[in-house]
């Protein structure tokens, strides 16, 4: 915002000049008209020369035609699935269980340590596994809603989403009277298990790292979405981080 300065009280001088308009508004119009007839001259003199200066330099412009990568790359997740820094697709997940429903020595200790992961009722939860998750991905299994919450092991995705059944039983928790097998609304995933961490990676011990290293995991900013997704470095950064010492309370 352009400040203006305040206002001063004219001068002795200017109060004079003031008074003798006559000859003196002459002379300055007489000065000023000369010095716009030179001044006019001067700027036709100056555009003759700009054009011929320019003329050479200007040149048709091409126009392409081709999209730019942003565009080709980042597609929503209903099309092709999140993507990474990098433009490959996303291929882990941060997915929450709480230890009193379903812990990971429940997965290990189901059919083959594998099981459906039902009960998802977040529609971006949802999403996420029906349109991005497929076979092979990672999955880092994290206790929620626990005493010390936090990435307790790894497993990988084994089936891709279908129907979640629990939806059209009445006597589940998870019933849903308005989805069905017909018309389904919620979805799971079948999630075998791979290992456990060598140590617990608490949430408080991640949350050191959320102004650098980890600044856009999604568990730092967006804490209660089940479901997430993992970036390569973010990852990498993890595995790293399992390898070190217990951090000094």
């Amino acid at each position: 915002m352009e400040t203006r300065g305040k206002r001063r009280a004219p001068t002795a001088d200017k109060v004079q000049q003031a008074k003798t308009t006559g000859t003196t508004a002459t002379k300055r119009a007489k000065v000023t008209n000369t010095n716009n007839t030179a001044s006019a001259k001067q700027e036709s003199s100056n555009k003759v020369s700009k054009a011929k200066s320019g003329a050479a330099d200007l040149k048709p412009t091409k126009v392409s035609t081709e999209k730019s990568k942003s565009t080709t790359t980042q597609q929503p997740a209903s099309a092709a699935g999140l993507r990474d820094i990098d433009g490959t697709r996303i291929r882990v997940w941060l997915m929450k269980s709480e230890p009193d429903t379903f812990s990971i020595d429940d997965l290990i200790n189901s059919k083959d340590s594998t099981s459906h992961w039902d009960g998802v009722r977040n529609h971006e939860a949802k999403n996420l596994m029906k349109n991005s998750m497929k076979v092979g991905d990672q999955v880092l299994f994290y206790h929620s809603n626990t005493k010390t919450p936090g990435i307790v092991g790894l497993a990988k995705i084994v089936r891709e989403a279908y129907p979640d059944h629990t939806a059209f039983d009445p006597k589940s928790d998870y019933y849903d009277d308005k989805s069905s097998k017909e018309d389904p609304r919620w979805f799971m995933v079948d999630v075998k298990y791979d290992r456990k961490l060598k140590r617990i990676l608490t949430l408080k011990e991640l949350q050191e790292y959320k102004n650098v290293e980890l600044c856009d995991m999604k568990l730092l900013h967006r804490g209660r979405l089940s479901v997430q997704p993992v970036s390569v470095c973010e990852m990498s950064f993890i595995m790293g981080l399992e390898q070190q010492g217990e951090p000094n309370e």
